[in-house]
């Protein structure tokens, strides 16, 4: 069974099947830090579950509002047009908390904050907490990370 582990303080996700490494890849988790209350701009930590997958069929560079496909791949060209745009890229892993009172429920919980593990701009730093809360990936990476889990893949954030 695959799981993920999002290390913050190193900016790295780790896929394991059991005990073995199948993958690391860089990240990007929030400029704010670590913390689980809606409107923090944080990213929440401990353990969390794989929600929803979408975008399974989108092209890399796909840009995602509100969860929907807007019909736009992303450019440079489109990035100047919305400067101001959390660009949410390629695919989406919607996270859940599994944790009452810490990241579930109430004003903690992970997922009514839309956090995701999501793709950004290649031109992004990975390895450099820039996001608003979300766990920013490269979009190739999160491609490939899409296709190895499934909803309820246990995710731990620390």
């Amino acid at each position: 069974m695959h799981s993920i582990t999002i290390d913050t303080s190193k900016q790295a996700l780790t896929l394991v099947d059991g005990k073995e490494l199948l993958k690391r890849y860089p990240i990007s988790t929030a400029l704010n830090g670590l913390g689980e209350k809606k409107g923090s701009g944080c990213t929440p930590t401990g353990l969390h579950f794989i929600r929803a997958k979408i975008g399974a069929r989108c092209e890399s560079g796909s840009v995602f509002v509100g969860r929907r496909f807007t019909g736009e791949i992303y450019t440079q060209q489109l990035a100047d047009r919305y400067p101001d745009r959390d660009w949410i890229l390629s695919r989406i892993l919607w996270l859940c908390g599994r944790e009452v009172g810490k990241n579930r429920l109430a004003d903690v919980d992970t997922m009514q904050r839309y956090i995701y593990i999501h793709g950004t701009p290649d031109t992004e730093p990975m390895g450099v907490p820039l996001s608003h809360g979300c766990i920013r990936m490269r979009n190739e990476d999160v491609i490939e990370l899409f296709d190895f889990v499934s909803i309820g893949t246990e995710v731990i954030i620390c």
